[in-house]
């Protein structure tokens, strides 16, 4: 009886999973409103539904009320991975004009002279953009609305491109990774296609944008057997369709993988597949991360005597990338009132020290006020935040011990001083004594 329990509740995980995907995605409809304007409007993409109408939206226009149809199950995948309990992602549509891939590595793709018949229609590019998702999607509009109880235009999803690392934070010196998926359907039916059966040929270009510069760092065209530039920075793609059915739809991969990124590598970077007439672009945003070493001196111990300011502190926070967004706070934990609080006394950041491999250092200075006994015991901690960091941050701390409270007070350590000195001096005595008689001993048994 255990089976049928277990496929139970594999089947209600199922269900659930399902049901936690989005069935409908607001989005703003962006269109040209003259003398350099945008207009934007609230759309609606009905992703999926059940056997019931479309629900009814009296507040949209119907040419922005789309009930998309996915045989790719493109936009569903997308969202598999997306968290229960983010927001929504930012939803953008516009029109979209179809043209060919102006680079001449890609003219393989479009050899004839015009748009075929088959992509005729009105298109619309739809974007989407979250800290878990991006994601473009063509879509061909169907020429008139549907008369059903809530006026809704159909549309179909042609090309999806999306990767779930929209923006991927890679450790100084490891490799990188951008994911990418897309899906293609052809339009045209498989009994008016002149086309040799399995996936098409297809372009795929990785950009990079980094502070106004940006340039071509990998492009790759599988099923065509044109001369494409050569890769750079050791970049590799993974470009392959996932399957070879005869007629469609397709998957796809364009994996993007970076070895040992370096600061000079983040940035914008923009991944494209071409498809005859049709392009699918997204964006990720790329940034590098070393997490700080912090070191605190005096180590392990710091003396001051009551009523006197203990040395300054000096925290070594080091090569740590990037420079922005680095904090230093620091804390005394025990003490009078036995907790943790703000550190009193004047505290001041070092200028930045760059090193060759891009990273920065700095000192972080704190000269405590004078000390109390009740203060024996207590620890300055000097605490680092950092965006490469957790929450908590990374600290360090010294203990403080005052003089003459619960150990050796100064003058003790200096009776100790001098004791030991007294027990040297004599120690040296005892032993020149010892000497000079036994070399007088010596000498009378020579003379005898």
């Amino acid at each position: 009886m255990k089976r049928p329990s277990l496929l139970l509740a594999v089947a209600l995980g199922l269900a659930t999973a399902v049901s936690a995907r989005p069935a409908v995605i607001e989005c703003w409809f962006v269109e040209d409103a003259g003398g350099g304007k945008l207009a934007k409007k609230p759309a609606a993409l009905l992703l999926r539904q059940g056997t019931e109408s479309p629900p009814p939206r009296p507040d949209l226009a119907p040419e922005r009320y789309l009930k998309v149809h996915d045989p790719a199950d493109a936009l569903q995948a997308a969202f598999r991975r997306y968290p229960r309990d983010a927001p929504a992602p930012r939803c953008e549509m516009s029109f979209y004009i179809l043209f060919p891939a102006s680079a001449k590595w890609l003219s393989g793709l479009t050899p004839g002279q015009s748009c075929p018949r088959a992509l005729d229609g009105t298109w619309l590019m739809v974007s989407m953009s979250s800290p878990f998702l991006s994601l473009s999607s063509l879509l061909r509009l169907q020429s008139e609305p549907q008369p059903e109880p809530a006026l809704i235009t159909m549309a179909t999803a042609v090309l999806t491109v999306f990767t779930h690392t929209p923006t991927p934070r890679i450790q100084m010196g490891q490799d990188a990774l951008l994911d990418l998926s897309f899906a293609y359907v052809p339009l045209t039916s498989k009994a008016a296609t002149s086309l040799a059966p399995g996936p098409p040929p297809f372009g795929l270009e990785w950009r990079r944008q980094h502070l106004g510069k940006g340039h071509l760092l990998l492009a790759v065209t599988p099923g065509l057997n044109g001369q494409v530039p050569a890769a750079r920075e050791g970049s590799v793609a993974f470009a392959a369709w996932d399957d070879d059915e005869p007629w469609g739809p397709w998957t796809g991969n364009g994996t993007f993988w970076l070895p040992a990124v370096q600061p000079s590598q983040e940035g914008t970077y923009l991944a494209t597949v071409h498809l005859p007439y049709l392009q699918g672009q997204i964006t990720l945003e790329l940034a590098v991360q070393k997490t700080p070493t912090v070191t605190l001196t005096p180590a392990a111990l710091v003396w001051a005597a009551p009523g006197e300011a203990p040395p300054e502190l000096l925290c070594l926070v080091s090569h740590f990338y990037p420079s922005q967004g680095l904090e230093v706070e620091w804390e005394l934990r025990g003490g009078p009132e036995g907790r943790f609080q703000k550190a009193e006394g004047q505290s001041w950041l070092s200028a930045l020290r760059h090193h060759s491999d891009g990273s920065v250092s700095l000192y972080a200075h704190l000269q405590p006020p004078p000390v109390t006994s009740e203060q024996h015991g207590a620890r300055y901690a000097c605490r680092v935040h950092h965006p490469s960091l957790p929450a908590l941050g990374r600290s360090a701390e010294v203990t403080l011990q005052v003089a003459g409270f619960s150990g050796p007070s100064l003058e003790d350590g200096i009776g100790l001083f001098l004791s030991a000195f007294l027990l040297l001096g004599l120690l040296k005595a005892l032993s020149w004594a010892v000497a000079y008689l036994t070399t007088q001993n010596s000498m009378e048994k020579k003379t005898e």
